[in-house]
């Protein structure tokens, strides 16, 4: 099994609460941005923590589990496509990350936020780049928001068929613009992003 390869160094304070917060989300055309936020045990360590994206989907299925049961505590936050259309996709994610940290059923006293700004917080917040990569507080965050995100793709998928969302999760693959230019957008596309504008212009004009 696949071992943590953490670097403390940075990153590492002990005997308070750490929250660690990741979003998935910010780059598909359609669909919500997802937040999570864990605070780990210290007595229950998990091994094979690591950034979503670098994880098998089976692997981070099997991590998403024994997150959710051997965390100290984890909530979810989201921003709907009507508010990331209003806000932008900046202040959507922030406002998501704000929504998983307030959703801790245990107050952490310190939040890592994966990249390079913060969200307003009621505890202290220090934000790390690459920080799912560095910090398994984070990389626990960063999978339990993929998963949760691309399990709601599968669903939309069989509410708005034809656009292959389960494949590419909203991203703005070659398949997905071909389906966006021959069915138009659907009420779950992101209007406000410049693919799907653009293309309800030309539709228009």
């Amino acid at each position: 099994m696949m071992q943590n390869q953490f670097d403390w160094s940075e990153t590492s304070e002990t005997g308070i609460i750490i929250a660690g917060v990741d979003e998935v989300g910010r780059g598909p055309l359609c669909g919500p941005v997802i937040s999570a936020a864990v605070i780990l045990d210290p007595t229950r360590p998990i091994e094979g923590l690591n950034d979503s994206k670098k994880l098998s989907e089976k692997r981070r299925e099997e991590l998403f589990d024994v997150i959710c049961q051997d965390a100290l505590a984890w909530s979810l936050g989201r921003a709907d496509v009507a508010e990331i259309d209003g806000l932008n996709i900046l202040h959507a994610t922030m406002l998501a990350m704000q929504r998983a940290v307030e959703g801790l059923s245990v107050k952490p006293e310190l939040a890592y936020i994966d990249g390079n700004r913060c969200p307003n917080l009621s505890c202290r917040a220090e934000a790390i780049v690459k920080g799912d990569s560095r910090v398994p507080e984070i990389a626990a965050a960063s999978i339990i928001a993929k998963v949760t995100r691309d399990r709601e793709m599968v669903i939309m998928d069989r509410e708005w068929p034809g656009y292959g969302i389960a494949g590419h999760k909203g991203y703005p693959t070659k398949v997905h613009m071909e389906a966006l230019r021959k069915l138009g957008p659907a009420p779950v596309h992101r209007r406000s992003f410049k693919p799907v504008r653009e293309l309800i212009s030309d539709l228009v004009s």
